[in-house]
C-alpha cells in the first residue's frame, strides 16, 4: 500500500478519545494501529463501487458504512450499519433521528452523531436550496421534495411556515414550533407577526405527521382557520397547508378545507 492510501485510512474522527482513537464503543476486538487488510480492502472496493457507478446498487447498509467509515476509522462498520437499520427501519430514519434515540443504540458515540447530524443537515441545505428565493408554484415538485427531506420522518411533530412574496417567490423558510408526537403548538399572532415583520404578502404552512399519515385532525382544521384569519384581517394570503406523512403529503387546498 502507498502512502496516500495509508493516509486516508488513518484519518481520525472528528471527535478522538484519550488514546487517539474513534470515542465509539469497539465492535470488533481489533488492536489500535495498523488497519486489518480485510477491513482496508472491503473499504477500498466499497468506495470504488460508489464512485464508480454511484450510490445506485448500492442497499443502504452500504451507504450507511460509508458514512460510518469517516466515524469510525478502524473498525468493521457493517455490522454497526445492521444495527441502526434494524433499529431505526431505514437510513432516511436513521440520519433524521435524535442525537438522544442515535445514543441508546451500543457502538453510537458522539463522532458518529455528529457525522449523521452533519450529512442530514447538508442534505436538507441542498433541497432548500432548490426552493429558497424561488417561485413556489414553478417549483412544486421541488418543494414537496424539500419538505419531506425536512420532515417526513421526524419522530415529533414540527410547524414551519413559507414566507412568500407578490411574486410568490419564497423569501423566508423558518421552524415555528416543535411539539410531541401528536400535537405541535401553533399561536397565529406569531405566524401573522413574522409575516409583517418579512413583508410577504402569503405563505404556506407545513407540517408533519410522525404517525406517517397525512390525514388532519380537527386541530388541524381548527388551527388552520385560526390563521386564515388573523392573515385575512393584515390582508396577507394563506395559500396552502402542507401535512407531510411518511411517503405522501395532504393539502388543504387540494382538499377543498382552504
Amino acid at each position: 500500500m502507498g502512502k496516500s492510501e495509508r493516509f486516508e485510512e488513518d484519518m481520525l474522527p472528528l471527535f478522538e478519545g484519550a488514546n487517539g482513537d474513534s470515542d465509539e464503543a469497539p465492535l470488533l476486538p481489533i488492536m489500535q494501529g495498523r488497519i486489518p487488510s480485510y477491513i482496508r480492502d472491503h473499504r477500498a472496493r466499497l468506495r470504488e463501487r460508489f464512485m464508480s457507478a454511484g450510490a445506485i446498487g448500492l442497499p443502504d447498509y452500504e451507504l450507511l458504512e460509508l458514512i460510518l467509515f469517516r466515524s469510525i476509522p478502524r473498525k468493521d462498520v457493517k455490522p454497526l450499519a445492521h444495527q441502526l437499520l434494524a433499529s431505526f427501519g431505514d437510513l432516511n430514519r436513521v440520519v433524521t433521528a435524535s442525537p438522544e434515540r442515535l445514543g441508546e443504540v451500543q457502538g453510537i458515540g458522539q463522532a458518529v452523531i455528529c457525522d449523521l447530524k452533519i450529512f442530514e443537515a447538508a442534505a436538507q441545505r441542498m433541497a432548500r436550496s432548490r426552493v429558497l428565493q424561488r417561485q413556489v408554484i414553478a417549483s412544486w415538485d421541488a418543494l414537496l421534495d424539500y419538505c419531506h427531506t425536512a420532515m417526513a420522518h421526524r419522530e415529533t411533530e414540527q410547524f414551519r411556515v413559507l414566507y412568500l412574496d407578490r411574486k410568490n417567490i419564497l423569501i423566508a423558510d423558518e421552524e415555528q414550533a416543535r411539539g410531541t408526537v401528536d400535537h405541535v403548538p401553533v399561536y397565529p399572532r406569531e405566524v401573522a407577526k413574522r409575516a409583517l415583520e418579512l413583508n410577504a404578502s402569503a405563505l404556506i404552512l407545513v407540517h408533519n405527521h410522525p404517525s406517517g399519515d397525512p390525514t388532519p385532525s380537527q386541530a388541524d382544521i381548527g388551527m388552520t382557520r385560526k390563521v386564515e384569519a388573523a392573515l385575512d384581517a393584515l390582508d396577507i394570503t394563506l395559500h396552502d397547508h402542507l401535512i407531510i406523512g411518511a411517503s405522501d403529503e395532504l393539502s388543504f387546498r387540494s382538499e377543498g378545507l382552504l
